[in-house]
């Protein structure tokens, strides 16, 4: 019997053993085409060999060394690398152990920030409907997932809600898809003068929302609208890239496809491919030297964050993302990926959307096409295709809860970059098959 606390005390699950390329192989020897990167988080597949160098080269001279004391070459590089690709204004990072870890950091500096040049009124956060930015007190607080939230609302701090950009749900008849976008931008500004402007430290949201809503990009201009409201009023823009940053939609950061500079980006998952647990948030110069001319210091920190194997890894992964050239090659096989999808499943009478970025797509599932009626939750369509994948030798990342938390269901799909179209072909024929059995 396993003495391992998993996430849940009826699973029982395969062993992994063994990895390879896109492949992850039990102790059976059954082999899972891993469709969804586990939590797209294998950007690069299980078995590079340039990350696995980097790992044992840095294990050779140096394991350890707190930051209190000491910082690291591999930090030190993964830093100017990862600013040497950010956005515009983007100036530090602090390096962190996952993608909770980063929205944590993000909403203290925030904080902190404030305090540092006297605004110590603001206190509140904005975030969206049917968002994710972890499991922390503090991030699962920000987030809008009504099921995540609820058992612990009474000892977390919360953040007021709007809409998300969701238009394959929200946009009206009639409605252009640049007034829809203005539309539910504007919703910011609204939700600011209702609760006071003064009070509000920042707005947070995924650039393309992740495991809650299924890969939903934002519209043309959206993001755009969101940037001056929050420069009108003194509010920071944080976006979470945890999910679909570091190449996962096709740009190394995916807020670059919105044309768009965040005040704080937080990273995780695709920075370390797996290899190593890794997170990063980015912050402007702006706010790092209202620390520096403050009290000198961010009231904050983690026993491994920064630390060398990890940064050593992420260091070899980012330099395959940028100049290997894999987040070029996820924007094309993306391409291939939706081409593939819209053909087995554009016209099928279950699935409502097809939508995503580069190698980052989502199917949301639909009782009736026209009405875009869900599902009964009852029937867990989620849960089912997820067991369904699973025996057909398929990794995918079902949800459900998708238009409110508790109605609609959805898969998300995150594979390697490395994919060939005819592992994307054996994907997608996975996919169909097992969506095909609990239908």
């Amino acid at each position: 019997m396993s003495q391992v606390f998993g996430r849940h005390t009826k699973a029982n699950l395969p062993v992994a053993v063994r990895g390879d390329g896109i492949y992850i192989f039990d102790s059976n020897g059954k082999s899972y085409l891993d469709g969804s990167g586990g939590a797209a988080v294998s950007c690069l597949g299980h078995s590079d060999v340039d990350v696995i160098q980097a790992i044992k080269s840095q294990l050779d001279s140096l394991d350890f060394a707190h930051t209190g004391f000491l910082t690291s070459e591999p930090a030190e590089s993964l830093a100017s690398k990862l600013i040497a690709h950010a956005p515009t204004g983007l100036e530090r990072v602090y390096l962190v152990s996952g993608g909770s870890e980063a929205v944590e950091a993000a909403l203290k500096l925030s904080r902190q920030y404030m305090l540092e040049i006297g605004q110590p009124e603001r206190t509140r956060f904005i975030a969206r409907r049917q968002s994710y930015h972890g499991n922390t007190l503090g991030a699962l607080g920000t987030g809008g997932n009504l099921w995540r939230r609820e058992p612990f609302d009474p000892v977390m701090v919360s953040a007021s809600h709007i809409a998300p950009c969701y238009e394959y749900r929200d946009r009206a008849d009639g409605e252009s898809v640049e007034d829809y976008g203005q539309r539910v931008a504007n919703e910011l500004e609204e939700e600011l003068l209702r609760v006071g402007p003064e009070t509000v430290i920042g707005f947070l949201a995924e650039p393309v929302v992740g495991a809650t809503s299924g890969a939903v990009p934002a519209v043309k201009g959206y993001f755009r609208r969101i940037r001056e409201i929050c420069d009108k009023y003194g509010v920071l823009l944080i976006l979470d890239e945890v999910m679909c940053g570091m190449g996962r939609t096709g740009t190394l950061f995916a807020c670059e496809q919105d044309d768009v500079r965040p005040d704080i980006v937080t990273i995780a998952k695709g920075l370390g491919a797996g290899y190593q647990p890794i997170g990063a948030m980015i912050c402007s110069g702006e706010i790092y030297r209202a620390i520096e001319n403050g009290t000198g210091f961010f009231q904050h920190g983690h026993t491994y964050m920064g630390h060398p194997i990890a940064c050593a890894a992420a260091n070899a992964v980012v330099t395959k993302l940028t100049d290997g050239g894999y987040s070029n090659q996820a924007a094309t096989m993306g391409n291939y990926l939706n081409d593939a999808l819209q053909a087995e499943f554009g016209q099928h009478p279950n699935v409502g959307d097809i939508r995503g970025r580069g190698m980052f797509r989502g199917l949301e599932f639909v009782a009736d096409r026209d009405s875009k009626s869900p599902f009964d939750p009852n029937l867990k369509i989620a849960s089912r295709l997820k067991a369904a994948a699973m025996d057909n030798g398929l990794i995918c990342y079902p949800m459900n809860g998708t238009i409110d938390g508790v109605r609609g269901d959805h898969v998300l799909l995150a594979p390697p970059f490395i994919c060939t179209n005819a592992q994307i072909d054996e994907l997608v024929d996975k996919l169909s098959a097992s969506l095909a059995s609990i239908l």
